[in-house]
């Protein structure tokens, strides 16, 4: 590699905008070693070099608050980065400056990008780069990072901050600082160079605003007598207010004669007054999402039916390798593992592109953060952000594009909190399921069990984030939306079909594997490899009867049950089979397809199962997993296997208990 490039921002500053027009495909996304923040990298070539790009974590400032903030912080000052390029958005200068003016002063060379200057074209805002240049002594530009074609200037100044080494002129912040009553001394006391690539004016800044790290770095490397001396010094100075203030006196000093705008006052649009409407926002937002999950279907349809294509090729291929001669068991891994695994997988790629694509759209033209504003203050409760509204509304109708919609939100914990919630919502495949088992066992009182079953969802997420919220988004970390929101974008659509390739082809891979290995499971435990004998499955099963009686299943049931976890619909053709004593691989074979419903299952259902017995049933496969691709997905969008089992064994226990409960209420009134 020739060098590598951080990309440093603030969230919306168009990061991951920029990120995706350089690596395009080139791209991939983990975990930071162990950090729960998702970590993306990849290469680009320009001029015939290679380059390496790392997104930093967004956040606000580079003071030590949250993984986030430490992450980008010891990425940069550890030296990995060749050259930092600060993105800000030019349409809100002055607040996104602030990132740059909390960097200033790590000595490692940067350029800072001015993006999204069509929208401050269309402010009416004007910006000197060349003055803003001359006063920072590092090379600026403007630029619209959805314009693929644009670029040219980017790497222009990229080459000059990594062929001339430039460092933030920070003699202006300095003097701000210096207003600050003890920071001078302070500053003798921290040399240069005695910590990473931070000044010791970065580091009197930090030591002011008692950032943690700092404090522990300095506790190391200074004497006692410095350090009673830099403590004593340090409680009389304001702390962050006090450096705060003067990063933003810098500001307006570097912005004098740069940024020309009008004075027009600001005018909330057609929009705006809808969606920010304290009567009709909420059913503008829920309208918004709705709308958008059933136009995700419109970009899905070629996908799906690919899928169903792959699926339907099951017969004609077992029959053409049967006349082959090939050996039965390769004939049903090929056809009931491999085959039906890509049908699984594609059908969900069709669903993970259309979602991705409408709700990019919607993230891109910026009403993805009005939506995030009007629901904020609700999901705080859990504690999550108001982007979380849209995955659990989306998961009504498919729990996998809500896990899918999570990429909207920047945090990690409250990415994949939001998800585990996610697992709570029955998703539309249950609804196929659930409506028709009630209608049959209790008639007019069906409507009285969806009742209890949303009212047992709600309850559900509530538990739920309480037990993975301590967890993954501790209280201290716990934020919602800057209040500020951005304006109105025209969409790039050449860089949206871009990263949603990107992130189709990412998913494709990475949930292959998952959907391939647990449906090759469920064949194993289900097949007789030996004529004559009973599967492992089955026999687990019946060995089980005992302990699963007191969930309020038989073994019948209760292998549904497990059925439900490949796929909802699964389970009738389970039920259907065992209980007419049909072939137990032939029932999960079918379950796997979301096929073998018998035309007599409203009679044999109502000859062999109670009513507490289906109640109970009922709760359970509503509050199971919700399927294998469900479980791709989850892994696909939180990059942790840990985290994914941790949430599949929690909703099958959760089940479990549900079902226990339910039958115990059941035998009590029936």
């Amino acid at each position: 590699m020739t060098a590598t490039i951080a990309l440093l921002g603030q969230p919306n500053s168009g990061k991951s905008t920029v990120f995706n027009a350089l690596t395009g495909l080139r791209q991939h996304v983990g975990n930071w070693p162990g950090k729960t923040v998702e970590k993306k990298e990849g290469t680009f070539s320009h001029d015939g070099k290679e380059y390496a790009v790392a997104d930093l974590p967004g956040s606000y400032s580079l003071t030590a608050n949250s993984d986030e903030e430490e992450i980008t912080r010891d990425f940069i000052s550890s030296g990995k980065a060749d050259v930092v390029c600060i993105l800000a958005d030019s349409s809100q200068l002055e607040r996104s400056l602030f990132m740059m003016a909390d960097y200033a002063g790590i000595n490692v060379p940067s350029f800072l990008v001015l993006n999204m200057a069509d929208v401050a074209e269309d402010q009416g805002k004007k910006i000197d780069a060349k003055a803003l240049e001359a006063k920072l002594g590092i090379p600026v530009i403007q630029l619209s990072a959805t314009d693929n074609k644009k670029y040219e200037a980017f790497f222009d100044a990229m080459n000059r901050a990594i062929n001339n080494k430039s460092l933030i002129n920070v003699s202006g912040l300095e003097t701000e600082l210096e207003k600050i009553e003890g920071y001078s001394t302070l500053k003798s006391i921290i040399p240069d160079g005695s910590i990473d690539n931070y000044s010791s004016m970065w580091l009197s800044a930090k030591a002011i605003e008692n950032d943690k790290l700092v404090m522990e770095s300095l506790n190391k490397y200074l004497s006692s007598d410095s350090l009673k001396k830099l403590d004593s010094i340090r409680q009389n100075t304001g702390g962050a207010v006090s450096t705060g203030n003067s990063k933003f006196a810098w500001i307006d000093e570097l912005l004098d004669g740069v940024l020309q705008e009008k004075n027009d006052q600001v005018k909330l649009g057609k929009l705006d007054r809808m969606y920010l409407s304290p009567v009709w926002g909420k059913p503008a937002v829920i309208l918004t999402i709705l709308f958008g999950l059933i136009g995700s279907f419109i970009p899905a349809l070629p996908f799906m039916g690919l899928g169903q294509a792959i699926g339907g090729l099951k017969t004609p291929v077992a029959e053409a390798l049967f006349s082959a001669g090939v050996n039965e068991i390769l004939i049903t891994i090929i056809c009931n593992v491999v085959l039906q695994s890509f049908s699984y997988i594609l059908q969900m790629l069709g669903f993970v592109f259309g979602v991705v694509l409408v709700f990019g759209l919607l993230e891109e033209v910026g009403v993805m953060a009005r939506i995030s504003y009007v629901f904020d203050n609700s999901m705080a409760k859990l504690g999550l952000q108001g982007k979380s509204v849209m995955p659990f509304l989306i998961s009504f109708g498919c729990t996998m594009g809500g896990a899918a919609g999570t990429r909207v939100i920047d945090n990690w914990g409250q990415k994949v909190l939001t998800i585990a919630l996610a697992w709570a919502v029955p998703c539309g495949a249950a609804w196929s399921v659930i409506p028709m088992l009630a209608s049959l066992f209790f008639g007019p009182g069906a409507v009285l069990v969806i009742v209890a079953i949303l009212v047992t969802m709600v309850l559900h997420m509530w538990i739920t984030a309480k037990i993975f919220g301590r967890k993954l988004v501790k209280t201290g970390e716990r934020y919602g939306m800057i209040m500020e929101l951005p304006p109105y974008h025209k969409p790039k659509w050449g860089a949206l079909f871009r990263y949603v390739l990107g992130r189709t082809k990412d998913t494709f891979f990475r949930v292959s594997k998952v959907v391939l290995l647990v449906c090759f499971l469920f064949w194993a435990l289900s097949y007789s490899f030996v004529p004559g004998s009973d599967p492992i499955l089955f026999r687990i099963g019946k060995a089980i009867e005992p302990v699963t009686r007191v969930f309020g299943m038989g073994w019948q049931l209760f292998m549904a049950f497990i059925a439900s976890s490949v796929g909802k619909e699964g389970a009738l053709g389970v039920i259907s089979a065992l209980f007419n004593d049909g072939s137990f691989y032939t029932a999960f074979s079918d379950a796997m397809s979301g096929a073998g419903v018998a035309a007599d299952l409203n009679e044999v259902l109502l000859s062999n199962v109670t009513k507490p017995e289906a109640l109970a049933f009922i709760f359970a496969i509503t509050f199971n997993m919700p399927c294998v691709v469900a479980l791709a997905a989850t892994y696909q969008e939180t990059a942790s296997a840990k985290w994914t089992a941790r949430i599949a064994a929690y909703y099958t226990a959760g089940a479990l208990l549900l079902s226990m409960i339910v039958y115990h209420i059941g035998l009590l009134i029936w």
